[in-house]
């Protein structure tokens, strides 16, 4: 039965001393660090994922290297298509290589030797006086052959030969490019007799072998422009007779 009296709480029972807590009881070598069970152990996402990682890097890394390969040979394709057409360009509209064939221009131009030809030249300047050029010249109504001669005279030039002698409006010629063995007063082929004045937009072109050269002394005549593929300027080919034209 429940009265109304209170009994006291015998002392050594509530007022036990509690123990105390330290906020360094972790710090102290004395205390043992609390054991977790392994569920409980603190989970590192990142950690976690590089677990898994290497099979899933391995079939990155094939991929990867199919993609590069991939691209690398579309751009070395590329490469080869831009190099092919620029190829096409020079020959067609910039430089062109030419061989000889013939002794018309012996000894600056040797049978078989290689030319490189710019066939830019006359389309930012007109011919000058000394160039060796690659020209056209028509056999028929289909038919066109490539020479290969330099330019002597020039537009409104009056030219003349007499023993191998020539002279540009009454002057002199002075022409170092022949070779004395070859052409001699008394083998250099035919005069220009009575002189010749050349017209507007042609040239008066000849070979260095004067005996052995077929040119505008004859049927050739003054050459035009528009006959003009280009200017010779270096022999590359063979090794022993390279040289600028």
């Amino acid at each position: 039965m429940l009265d109304d009296e209170t009994h006291e709480v015998p002392t050594s029972a509530s007022h036990q001393p509690l123990p105390e807590l330290r906020e360094d009881a972790a710090d102290d070598p004395t205390t043992p660090a609390p054991m977790l069970a392994s569920a409980d152990l603190p989970v590192d996402a990142e950690a976690s994922a590089q677990i898994d990682q290497p099979a899933v890097e391995g079939v990155a890394t094939d991929k990867g290297k199919k993609t590069h390969f991939a691209r690398s040979f579309r751009e070395w394709g590329l490469v080869v298509i831009i190099a092919i057409g620029a190829a096409v360009l020079m020959k067609l509209f910039v430089v062109q290589q030419f061989y000889v064939s013939g002794t018309s221009m012996i000894t600056t131009l040797h049978n078989y030797d290689r030319v490189l030809v710019n066939k830019l030249s006359y389309e930012l300047h007109d011919p000058n006086r000394g160039d060796v050029v690659v020209l056209e010249e028509s056999q028929g109504a289909a038919v066109n052959r490539d020479l290969i001669k330099r330019v002597i005279a020039l537009p409104g030039e009056t030219i003349e030969m007499k023993d191998c002698v020539v002279k540009i409006d009454g002057r002199v010629l002075v022409e170092p490019y022949l070779d004395p063995n070859v052409v001699t007063p008394n083998n250099c082929g035919p005069d220009i007799d009575p002189p010749v004045t050349v017209a507007k937009h042609h040239v008066f072109v000849m070979g260095d072998n004067r005996p052995g050269s077929g040119d505008s002394r004859g049927g050739l005549g003054p050459v035009d422009y528009d006959q003009i593929v280009g200017r010779a300027f270096v022999v590359i080919w063979p090794k022993s007779d390279w040289q600028w034209l």
